[in-house]
This record gives C-alpha cells, sequence and structure tokens, in this order.
C-alpha cells in the first residue's frame, strides 16, 4: 500500500478505504534536504526571500525535518503573525513563534 505522508505517523489506503477510493494516483514525496530547503522554501513564498539561510535551517534541523507539509504549516503561522504585527522582521523569532505553534515534537 502507498502512503500519503512520510514517516511514522502515515497514512496508508488500507486505514481509510473512503480516502483510498478517491484517490487515482499515491506520490511518495522524500524529505527535503538543507540545499533543497533553501530553494524550495524561497521559490514556495516570498516570506523566506527575506530569512537567513541559517534560521531556516535552524528550523529545518529543529523542527520541520525537511518535510515540506510542515514548512507550509510553519509559513501560515509566521504569516498570520506578520499579519498581527507587521514591523516583526523576518528571522530567528517569528520562525520560534511559528515553529511553537506547531504543537510538540515527537
Amino acid at each position: 500500500m502507498s502512503s500519503v505522508a512520510e514517516g511514522s505517523g502515515a497514512l496508508s489506503s488500507a486505514r481509510a478505504p473512503a480516502l483510498a477510493s478517491r484517490v487515482l494516483t499515491w506520490q511518495q514525496v522524500s524529505r527535503l534536504d538543507g540545499k533543497q530547503v533553501l530553494t524550495v522554501l524561497r521559490m514556495f513564498h516570498p516570506l523566506w526571500d527575506a530569512a537567513t539561510d541559517t534560521d531556516l535551517l535552524h528550523a529545518d534541523a529543529t523542527r520541520a525535518r525537511g518535510n515540506f507539509r510542515t514548512w507550509a504549516k510553519i509559513t501560515s503561522h509566521a504569516y498570520a503573525a506578520l499579519a498581527r504585527s507587521p514591523g516583526t522582521a523576518v528571522g530567528q523569532a517569528l520562525l520560534s513563534r511559528a515553529c511553537s505553534r506547531l504543537g510538540p515534537t515527537p
């Protein structure tokens, strides 16, 4: 069976027959390495253009671990934080605030 997500928390189509019946093709997406994280994030959202490589790689190493879905969540939380506090710099403090909204790290 193919999986919807990578890792031990993967949802298999065997455990979700209703989902499996609606999915034509399953795609396995491998984790991003450090260089890919920097490239993909900056293509994904202009918010990350202002962040340093060091800050992004630290957030990836400690929270996202190359998982693009997690980065999408971090981006959403960071963007919301910037909307609440427009003068906030895109850096380690913003990333820490956004990552703290993800919940506990497994």
